[in-house]
């Protein structure tokens, strides 16, 4: 066998996009290794590291073979009777079979290969003949070959560029050129196992063992690399950089903890950012920068939105959650005296800040109100109009809510915030930076003089924007969210732009999450088929009716909302088979099926359930006939429906005054009758009479068990 050594292999290009260097890391190491695996050349266990900086992809391999082991290919031929003849001797048949499958010539040795390839065992039915075959191992050069072509073939490129690549060397060069594409243009290519280069090539280059560190900062031009495992160190010592995606950025955490800290602050939490700076420095070095504290009058959604956005800064929050005039940058050179570069930032910033500023004061000399006219004028889609149109649509939807939730007052207060809520499309803050769109809406709102619920609804309206994010404040607020929502939905779906496969243009699907969160965690009782009814009552007549549609959409995500809260497939689906119109109780109705459950009753109650709905299922010709006591002959029948008019009125109690788990558990307590009937009574009786009137006790039960859930969707 041959020996194992580690590998390294990295790609020095031009500086990657920073939005998509961590995928394209990721990836790269990912679809290598697993190349290495499927050829034989690594273990399935062997450890895989990725590294990603701006201006490089690379992955290192541990156990990765010179050669891969010999591998054992087994093959069924044919049943043995076919493929043999009686005296042991291969047949036409098992010899066409054998030249054909493994290029054997026709004058081969035939009986040899039978001895040394070919076996007779059984195959669990019948004996069969097996033919073995073992191929040379794989050298590492070819594997990897083609590894790293695949690997680049396959990385998630945002974009592809095409470059020029001059080619040709050695004494008699000719200069050529040739074009290659990549995401950019890349310079050296390194291919290391062990101490040894792995003579291969992608991109137009060959492999070396030359790499370069940093930019400005690396002691040396070029850094020769010993080995696979030195790369990071020496890296690191060498060229002043942090290969590790994941290193570099928690020595970014670091420093912006120690730095925040020193001043009593904390830096602000985004993930995001921390990800897209990472993508940016090699070797990080975070400094502390101030502005003038006067532009604090602006609103701090828009200075840290233009400070993160713009400049990739870190803006530094007191105690209290309160934005400072301090800052953290994270810098990719490491002078000895930051001044300058400190100066630098602080100089850059001071004009975005300067120009919130001037937005904010310009927006503020306009009523909000005033600007509503202008969205007659802005095309919201080719087929449902202006914004101005969208605006009476969703007023019309938020009216309709409002009267049922709080009555005319908070009817007034949601059409009032459903006129101004787009109205901050048309300012200049919105305009520069359009993720505040909402939330300007409530500051000018606020200045204008509006009341504190119709602020929040004009800021709150957009709310939750992405899984996870807060619940609108306020009825009002969650009035016109709804509204919005609704019209979204109504509106693109009556144009047939459904989400399809992986494609959601228009983030339907994070708009039905949001409907859902809000109707099901603020409890609103509401009914879903009148809310959908409302919202395609705000469209013309000639707009496409997709009630049904939308429904099924809005259920559908629903079950994926209620699974990812923790509830199983099962309880899920047995309080979704009712389909449900109001979704308030949903959790109640959720916790009362796994506490039923838990219950020893609970499986046997479940099947008898099930059993109760498919004889009723075969007997709808009777339905809708009453129980008449007096056909009740049987004793077991006669327990049945005594148990039922005791415990059926107290579980019916229960289920009115939304005591769910109660009302179920008090059901439980039938277990016993309903065996007893199962084991002692014939449904399906000679006597049409005594039939019907054993069905009707049946349909009784079954509409006392299914008040919460449908309970057979729980049988095992």
């Amino acid at each position: 066998m041959s020996d194992t050594q580690s590998l390294l292999v990295e790609l020095l290009v031009e500086e990657l996009p920073p939005k998509a260097l961590k995928k394209l890391g990721q990836a790269f190491a990912d679809v290598l290794a697993d190349s290495l695996k499927a050829q034989g050349l690594a273990p399935a266990d062997a450890r895989v590291t990725s590294y990603a900086s701006p201006r490089r992809l690379a992955v290192h391999v541990e156990n990765v073979y010179s050669v891969s082991p010999p591998s054992t290919r087994r093959d069924k031929l044919m049943p043995a009777k076919i493929g043999l003849d009686g005296e042991g001797q291969p047949t036409a048949a098992l010899r066409k079979k054998l030249a054909a499958n493994y290029a054997y010539p026709e004058d081969a040795n035939w009986t040899e290969i039978i001895r040394e390839r070919v076996t007779v065992e059984s195959d669990g039915k019948a004996d069969a003949l097996f033919h073995t075959q073992i191929a040379a191992g794989r050298a590492l050069q070819v594997g990897l070959d083609r590894a790293v072509n695949e690997a680049i073939t396959r990385l998630p490129i945002p974009k592809l560029m095409q470059y020029q690549l001059q080619i040709g060397s050695g004494p008699d060069f000719q200069p050529g050129w040739t074009s290659v594409n990549f995401v950019r243009p890349a310079h050296r290519l390194v291919a290391l196992h062990g101490a040894d280069v792995v003579p291969i090539s992608a991109l137009g280059l060959n492999a070396g063992r030359i790499t370069q560190g940093h930019r400005f900062e690396a002691a040396v031009p070029e850094i020769e690399l010993r080995d696979a495992d030195s790369y990071a160190d020496q890296l690191r010592d060498e060229g002043a950089v942090i290969a590790s995606f994941e290193a570099r950025r928690a020595e970014i955490v670091r420093q912006l903890s120690v730095a925040a800290a020193h001043e009593g602050l904390q830096p602000i939490d985004d993930d995001a950012l921390v990800d897209e700076v990472t993508s940016l420095v090699e070797r990080p070095n975070v400094l502390l920068c101030r502005f003038e504290p006067e532009f604090l009058a602006v609103p701090p959604e828009c200075l840290i939105l233009t400070m993160k956005a713009n400049q990739k800064y870190f803006p530094l929050l007191d105690g209290d959650g309160r934005l400072t005039e301090r800052f953290l940058i994270v810098s990719n050179i490491s002078p000895a005296d930051p001044a300058r570069v400190i100066q630098g930032n602080e100089r850059v910033v001071r004009p975005r800040l300067a120009d919130a500023k001037f937005f904010f004061n310009q927006d503020r000399k306009r009523r909000l109100e005033s600007r509503v006219a202008g969205l007659d004028r802005v095309v919201y889609h080719g087929k449902l109009g202006t914004q101005g149109e969208r605006v009476e649509r969703v007023r019309f939807i938020a009216r309709t809510v409002a009267k049922q939730l709080g009555g005319a007052a908070l009817a007034a207060q949601a059409d009032r915030a459903a006129l101004l809520a787009k109205a901050d499309l048309l300012t200049d803050m919105v305009g520069e930076f359009p993720e505040l769109q909402g939330v300007m809406g409530g500051y000018y709102a606020r200045h204008d003089g509006e009341s504190e619920a119709v602020a929040l609804a004009v800021e709150d309206h957009y709310k939750p924007r992405f899984a996870g994010d807060a619940l609108p404040r306020g009825q009002a607020a969650v009035v016109v969210a709804l509204a919005d929502k609704l019209e979204t939905l109504a509106g693109l779906f009556g144009i047939g732009q459904m989400p399809s496969g992986d494609k959601d243009p228009f983030a339907l699907r994070r708009h039905a999450l949001g409907l859902i969160r809000m109707l099901v965690e603020r409890q609103l009782s509401l009914s879903l088929p009148a809310l959908v009814s409302a919202a395609f009552h705000a469209f013309p007549a000639s707009h496409g009716q997709a009630q049904a549609e939308v429904q099924h959409f809005l259920y559908d995500r629903l079950l994926g909302y209620l699974r990812d809260l923790g509830y199983s497939a099962h309880e899920v689906d047995a309080v979704l088979a009712l389909r449900p119109d109001n979704w308030a109780t949903l959790p109640q109705r959720l916790a009362a099926v796994r506490a039923f459950a838990e219950l020893p009753e609970a499986q046997a109650l479940a099947a008898a359930n099930k059993r109760v709905g498919n004889i009723l299922k075969k007997s709808e010709d009777s339905a809708l006939l009453p129980l008449d006591p007096a056909l009740l002959v049987e004793p077991a029948e006669r327990a049945l429906a005594a148990a039922l008019g005791s415990l059926g009125p107290v579980a019916q109690a229960d289920f009115e005054r939304g005591d769910y788990t109660a009302s179920l558990k008090a059901l439980a307590g039938l277990r016993g009758a309903v065996d007893a009937f199962f084991d002692g009574v014939m449904v399906n009786a000679d006597d049409a009479a005594l039939r019907a009137n054993r069905l009707a006790l049946l349909r009784g039960l079954h509409a006392a068990m299914n008040r919460v859930a449908d309970l057979s969707r729980l049988a095992g």
